[in-house]
């Protein structure tokens, strides 16, 4: 008989999440946290003594996202926030390797979205015009990475993320630091955006 495969992961916490039937009740921040610090974007191919982790992109889309959005609801930042939250099991593909793998891979990232934004009071879809919002701030966030770490030319980026609208936005910072400090920095950030909701 053939054994069926293991579509569950253990979390540092001790939960048991199912990928592919995940539920609130499994989701922790800590484990994302720390799944996200750990995470490498651009595949670790970038410039730097420490990778730049989906954990520290994620602080800077939420901040993007809140000075392009001045006054928004709390939640909206905290959604900002948790935007990359399924890459703390899933890992951070890039774009070309997720147009290879096809639409099995959103499903996947949909579902997980769900039980994250359930998990943390938020609906499980999005409103169409904040997740345009937030989409919007993480394609800025991608421009000024692939510029300042990724190796890319701006002409190169502009061309693959648009002009970022620097006036709005204000100066943005690109920061790499070892996965820990990223890790209590973006349970810092939960907290307080918590607290404050």
């Amino acid at each position: 008989m053939a054994k069926t495969p293991r579509a569950w992961q253990r979390m540092l916490s001790g939960r048991r999440l199912d990928l592919l039937d995940p539920t609130p009740v499994d989701i922790e921040i800590e484990d994302i946290a720390h799944g996200l610090a750990f995470v490498a974007r651009w595949n670790g191919q970038t410039l730097g003594d420490w990778p730049y982790s989906v954990a520290e992109h994620s602080l800077l889309v939420e901040q993007i996202f809140a000075r392009l959005n001045p006054g928004i609801a709390v939640r909206w930042r905290l959604a900002a926030l948790l935007h990359d939250a399924p890459e703390y099991v899933i890992g951070d593909m890039i774009s070309p390797v997720k147009a290879a793998v096809g639409p099995g891979y959103g499903a996947l990232d949909e579902r997980l979205t769900a039980a994250v934004h359930l998990r943390f009071g938020l609906p499980a879809t999005l409103p169409a015009p904040i997740k345009k919002q937030i989409k919007r701030a993480d394609t800025i966030s991608a421009w000024h990475e692939a510029v300042s770490i990724a190796g890319f030319s701006q002409d190169e980026a502009t061309k693959f993320f648009g002009r970022p609208e620097m006036p709005q936005t204000g100066a943005i910072r690109i920061v790499l630091r070892p996965p820990v400090e990223v890790r209590l920095a973006y349970l810092d950030r939960f907290a307080a955006l918590v607290d404050e909701g």
